[in-house]
């Protein structure tokens, strides 16, 4: 029965995607088909449904949405934007290496791949174009870019992660076996993606500076202007005391990150209408009209795939799974080498927050088996779904790029491949070298 459920739910799942169905009508569809099989209410469906938004941590997805829009018509991002460009000076490559530095100030506050790539494409990508970059290479170091935003905290997808995981406990045998697990917090997640995400910033600096040393893009200037950087931070300040005030409330216990969410709201009106005076009445709505687009798309997947995810658990099908995989291979290098794979694959296909709800409960459970730290299984399904957005056919950021900078799909997809590899081997390095994620959680006694 188990095997033939298995098929119900995932070849359902498939057949409605390839016959274009929207992500969460296939998900909905499949586990509609599942509960009709097992002869089980279909009223549980929804209830099961309306209970997966009454997670306290899940505000933080509005605020943060609307957090991210507001600092962006307030001027926030284009000052952040200003100081990277500043600090890149001399460098070949400077102002690809400022549009990676640009999306990681932008990541501290969006949440979002797309709202990064956005906010920071409409700035840089027709200022490298000017500067004789070619247009589709600028449009994909701005792409891979903006996979960043879900990495650096605050970050929607690690919130998704943290309330999928926390209804997820460690099996006995996994306890038997490892002793008892550490237990998974929104704010120890946000911490452990600063280090990842710094990394995989790194992997793409490196990458776009090999490129233009070969290719000949030049830096801004000759030499760093000092009076030049101290005039992007004198006019940047509010700007980067945005991620300060948001990470610091988080990381000393001042508030929590739905807190946080609610004051980097406040503050982005404060410093929108009595500092910086670029918010008018007219953003404000447009950016309430963008959360509640967003949030309700984000609502609608999630609701569908909680209800995937329970009929998952309720199956024992994530045990199955983790005892076939296991009864192959227990090396844990090698369970993430495919780990890896199957999410760069489900990344190419499948919206991120959902791979996510689909995922968690079918890994986690493996991961527990192995020992591995929740929290660190959750940082790198994060840094994998995160070049998704700038891999085809879905890949949002590349789409969001050919928008801005005018070139095609094509001529972007064939221009990011070095940054996705790139991309690839530093969610390796964060796989294999757990202690990149959880150091400074341990650090901070988390």
């Amino acid at each position: 029965m188990d095997e033939y459920l298995t098929l119900i739910l995932f070849g359902g799942f498939l057949i409605m995607l390839i016959l274009g169905a929207p992500i969460t009508v296939s998900l909905a569809g499949a586990s509609m088909a599942a509960y009709m099989i097992l002869d089980k209410n279909p009223i549980a469906l929804v209830q099961i449904a309306f209970t997966s938004v009454g997670n306290f941590p899940l505000m933080a997805l509005p605020a943060f949405v609307l957090a991210g829009a507001l600092m962006e018509a307030a001027g926030i991002s284009k000052r952040l934007v200003d100081i990277a460009e500043s600090l890149a000076g001399p460098v070949t490559g400077g102002l690809g290496a400022a549009t990676v530095v640009a999306c990681l100030f932008f990541g501290a506050i969006s949440g979002s791949g797309p709202a990064t790539t956005a906010a920071v494409g409409m700035l840089m990508i027709p200022a490298m174009v000017k500067r004789n970059y070619d247009k589709s290479y600028a449009s994909a170091v701005t792409a891979a870019s903006g996979g960043l935003g879900i990495i650096i905290p605050p970050s929607i997808p690690i919130v998704i992660f943290g309330i999928s995981a926390m209804g997820l406990r460690p099996p006995p045998e996994a306890i038997a076996l490892h002793g008892i697990f550490a237990s998974v917090s929104i704010p120890k997640l946000f911490i452990a993606g600063v280090i990842p995400g710094l990394l995989m910033a790194m992997t793409l600096i490196t990458t776009n500076y090999i490129i233009a040393k070969r290719k000949g893009y030049k830096g801004l200037t000759e030499t760093w202007s000092y009076s030049e950087i101290r005039q992007a931070l004198r006019k940047g300040i509010w700007s980067l005391l945005a991620p300060l005030l948001i990470l610091g409330g988080i990381y000393t216990g001042v508030f929590t990150p739905t807190e946080s969410a609610v004051v980097a709201i406040f503050y982005s009106l404060f410093v929108g209408l009595f500092i910086h005076r670029e918010l008018v009445f007219k953003s404000i709505m447009k950016s309430l009209t963008t959360t509640t687009w967003i949030t309700g798309r984000v609502l609608l997947i999630l609701f569908a795939a909680t209800v995937f995810g329970r009929l998952l658990i309720e199956q024992k099908i994530p045990v199955v799974v983790a005892e076939s995989l296991l009864s192959f291979t227990d090396n844990m290098y090698l369970v993430w080498a495919l780990t890896i794979g199957l999410l760069l694959f489900i990344g190419m296909f499948m919206e991120t927050l959902a791979a996510i709800m689909i995922i968690v409960p079918v890994l986690l459970p493996i991961m527990y088996m192995l020992g591995a730290d929740p929290t660190h299984v959750g940082i790198v399904i994060v840094c994998v779904l995160s070049i998704g957005f700038a891999t085809p056919p879905l890949g949002e950021n590349i789409f969001v790029a050919s928008g801005i900078g005018g070139s095609t799909v094509e001529q972007i997809t064939a221009k990011i491949h070095p940054f996705v590899l790139a991309s690839i081997i530093g969610v390796f390095l964060i796989a294999f070298f757990p202690q990149i994620t959880l150091w400074l959680p341990s650090l901070l006694g988390y």
